[in-house]
């Protein structure tokens, strides 16, 4: 039996087909650079349809992935939906399981540009967490440069985070949550106050009262990913960490003891010149 998720797929098919936008299922096929005996084996019930198959189906008809994930909105994307919509490039394994793509520090200039092709994105680093909830829908992991989110998040951490479709932001969109922003030129994780309803824009805001807020406006926004758990460096012990901070301490006194003594002799060198030259 097929999958409810494929189940969507052949309505949207059959869609295509009843409103004459696809001539035949070996039309619609070809179209999408797959097999058509491959399609027949997915619409007879015989298969589900793989990502890949939806992705294309989501770049070239315009199909709604809400509507195919989850079974809300319509079948298709609007015109205007469509042009905010950035199709993602997903990484696989042999098995067809999704695999989370992490985003390093360098790579998010690129990852950010216009020209990020599916090659760029299946060259990163990609990895599988147990937990269910990394097996359902989309995943980034993203490297957190900077002290803008101190002490929240720090320099070195990496944030796992679900993505967030455009057709969503405004509605689900959560006020003082913490969500990876993809703009045109730059990758940034922030505090979000959704204004998209009232004004077109996200107030961005950090956790460091050192950084002010600052707007972004829908239009330059790429993608949106919700940050779901974070994954730091390990620390030491406590007990160690108290002997590296005692060790510290007591070099830190022997340093300022050293400078006084310093000093001392400076000011009774300074003294006995002055009495030499009959100054005091």
């Amino acid at each position: 039996m097929n999958s409810i998720v494929t189940q969507r797929f052949i309505k949207c098919h059959q869609k295509l087909r009843d409103e004459n936008r696809v001539r035949s299922s070996r039309q619609f096929a070809l179209s999408l650079e797959y097999l058509p005996q491959s399609l027949s084996e997915i619409l007879k019930g015989r298969r589900d349809v793989t990502i890949e198959l939806l992705r294309k189906a989501v770049e070239k008809y315009k199909v709604n992935p809400v509507y195919i994930y989850t079974g809300e909105g319509p079948m298709f994307m609007s015109e205007e939906d469509h042009k905010s919509f950035r199709v993602l490039t997903i990484v696989t394994n042999s098995q067809d399981d999704e695999r989370i793509v992490h985003v390093p520090v360098p790579a998010q200039a690129g990852y950010a540009g216009e020209l990020a092709d599916p090659t760029f994105i299946q060259d990163l680093p990609s990895f599988s967490l147990p937990d269910y909830k990394y097996k359902v829908g989309t995943h980034r992991s993203f490297d957190v440069a900077g002290d803008s989110m101190e002490p929240t998040l720090f320099e070195g951490d990496k944030v796992i985070c679900s993505f967030l479709e455009p057709t969503l932001w405004e509605s689900s969109l959560k006020d003082s949550y913490v969500y990876i922003i993809v703009t045109r030129g730059d990758v940034v994780v922030k505090r979000v106050a959704n204004q998209l309803k009232d004004q077109k824009r996200l107030l961005l805001s950090s956790d460091n009262s050192f950084y002010e807020p600052y707007p972004v406006n829908v239009g330059d926004i790429r993608e949106i990913w919700y940050v779901r758990a974070k994954i730091s460096p390990f620390l030491p012990s406590p007990q160690n960490l108290q002997i590296t901070l005692h060790d510290e301490v007591n070099e830190l006194r022997q340093t300022i003891s050293q400078q006084s003594r310093l000093i001392e002799n400076l000011n009774l060198t300074i003294e006995k010149l002055l009495k030499q030259s009959g100054t005091l």
